[in-house]
């Protein structure tokens, strides 16, 4: 049974940073894509950034470009997520996701159960 898991997330200062983690079990993820999406209330589930755990292409939402980090230990089976400059708008339920392609749409195979960040202003 496949499973990730996510840790990490936490209440911060907006202008702080956060590292998010998610390690997967029940399969190893190196032919597959990894990623994050969120999901604020009463919002819809959105792309956040993802990576090929093979290595090479990695795609963030504009949003996030350039204060976000997407990055991948496949010995770990783990992906993380670092998170700096962080605005009240990133508030949201962060969900690790794994899937077979890299895609920017939320049908994705594999979720976790989700991470709360909450940035205060």
């Amino acid at each position: 049974q496949v499973q990730l898991v996510e840790s990490g997330g936490g209440l911060v200062q907006a202008g702080g940073s956060l590292r998010l983690s998610c390690a997967a079990s029940g399969r190893t993820f190196s032919g597959y894509a990894m990623g994050w999406f969120r999901q604020a209330p009463e919002k819809e589930r959105e792309f956040v950034a993802g990576i090929l755990m093979s290595g090479g292409r990695i795609l963030y939402a504009d949003s996030v470009k350039g204060r976000f980090t997407i990055s991948r230990d496949n010995a770990k089976n783990t992906v993380y997520l670092q998170m700096n400059s962080l605005k009240p708008e990133d508030t949201a339920v962060y969900y690790c996701a794994g899937n077979l392609f890299l895609g920017r749409s939320p049908n994705w195979d594999y979720w976790g159960q989700g991470t709360q960040v909450t940035v205060s202003s």
